[in-house]
């Protein structure tokens, strides 16, 4: 670990550029009040953790637990100060920490989320967390550009790292660990089981919100459905065209670059994988009412949703985050309490089943990260600079940690209506 703290000091630290990142580039200036808050408050929560902590070229502290090397203290401590959580990702891109187990440090974190700062200073959350930018609510007119901002990145860089079925959400795999051989036969196994609970076979009409790369409309067709499937990505629906061209499957899917609620017809079964996560808060009411305008009578419907427990829900609602600046804006998990509360308050829909496999969620992005970091001088070769690559390894190794130390689960949920 000596050589990477070394490689990451000041003097080494890769060049940033300034117009791209400016957040990463530009550290914030001194403010002695806040900064010396934010060190007393670090020192003391990283003390408490399972962790053995290195600041600057100091002696590691703590004996147990991955190492969190803080190459850069002043920065690390500034940033955290001025912005949080946001802050904290903000250094890891400018070099100023790192680990050789990131997960692992990433993991301890997610495990203490509600114990790391004290009781008294999260309840001024709201006084020092950055607030929700306005263009971040998915509106019409915004949920595109969201959309845009990482699902149009490149199809290409998605298929570095995504197994042949061009899955990116959770899969379902045979036995844990998984192996990479194993992941193509996990998407298939998790597309079935929502087929299947959806009731999807020939002659359904289906509706999936979120087209992705198209992998669960090819699926469906072959079943013998009726596919509509809709988008507001432009690349992901060009893709999906032409594997549905290739497969001879044009007759059985229709491709819509369309916003769920813009939506109309009725459907025997509707299916959205992952999608909910992108609509907003705000927004859950609209996307309950539009499920059941879509549906027929006596139809069914699967959503795959990541989730978050209810009480830290209610307490990061306000907070503007990392992922929400740097991988999706506007985006918001929900808690299954708060789904099965927006259901029953407008709709008639309610739960009636669900099942949680947050374990093989961690498992696929491992597979996902171990892909990606090895492919590394591919990703480059796409355009993407070495600031983009360590962002998405973080990305990736955050979201995995969130899963391994179960802060995050994955819900596959049946959704029908009540009876009137």
């Amino acid at each position: 670990m000596t050589e990477l703290h070394h490689a990451t000091g000041a003097a080494h630290r890769p060049a940033v550029d300034a117009a791209r990142w400016p957040a990463v580039a530009n550290r914030p200036g001194p403010s002695r009040p806040r900064d010396a808050l934010a060190r007393t408050l670090v020192r003391r929560a990283l003390a408490r953790l399972p962790l053995r902590v290195r600041y600057g070229t100091g002696p590691v502290r703590g004996t147990t637990g991955p190492l969190l090397d803080i190459a850069d203290p002043e920065g690390f401590m500034r940033r955290i100060g001025r912005d949080g959580l946001i802050g904290f990702g903000e250094s890891y891109l400018a070099h100023e920490w790192d680990a050789e187990d990131l997960v692992g440090v990433l993991t301890v974190f997610a495990e203490h989320a509600d114990r790391i700062v004290p009781r008294w200073a999260q309840r001024l959350r709201r006084a020092w967390a950055p607030a929700h930018p306005v263009g971040q609510y998915n509106t019409l007119e915004a949920a595109p550009k969201h959309v845009h901002h990482h699902y149009d990145l490149s199809n290409e860089l998605f298929g570095l790292f995504l197994d042949p079925t061009l899955s990116y959400s959770a899969a379902l795999f045979s036995r844990l660990p998984a192996a990479w051989d194993d992941l193509a036969a996990a998407q298939h196994r998790k597309i079935d089981r929502l087929l299947d609970l959806a009731g999807v076979g020939p002659g359904t009409r289906l509706l999936e919100i979120g087209t992705g790369w198209g992998e669960l409309a090819l699926r469906a067709a072959l079943r013998g459905a009726h596919v509509v499937t809709a988008t507001l990505s432009e690349e992901q629906r060009r893709l999906a065209a032409r594997r549905a061209l290739r497969d001879g499957l044009t007759g059985r899917i229709t491709l819509l670059l369309r916003d769920y609620r813009e939506l109309e017809g009725q459907y025997d079964a509707i299916i959205s994988v992952e999608m909910i996560e992108a609509v907003g808060a705000a927004y859950w009411p609209r996307y309950f009412q539009t499920l059941q305008e879509l549906l027929a009578p006596g139809g069914r419907i699967a959503l795959q949703a990541i989730t978050m427990p209810h009480d830290r829900m209610l307490a990061t609602r306000h907070t503007y985050t990392w992922i929400q600046k740097y991988i999706f804006p506007g985006g918001f998990l929900p808690s299954v309490t708060a789904l099965e509360q927006c259901a029953a308050r407008h709709t008639r829909l309610h739960i009636a089943r669900r099942d949680g496999y947050g374990d093989h969620y961690a498992q696929t992005l491992r597979l996902w990260r171990e892909r990606f970091t090895a492919r590394d001088a591919q990703v480059a070769d796409l355009g993407f600079d070495a600031t983009f690559r360590r962002m998405w390894t973080f990305y990736l190794a955050y979201s995995e940690a969130g899963f391994r130390a179960r802060y995050l689960d994955v819900q596959q949920i049946l959704l029908q209506e009540a009876d009137r």
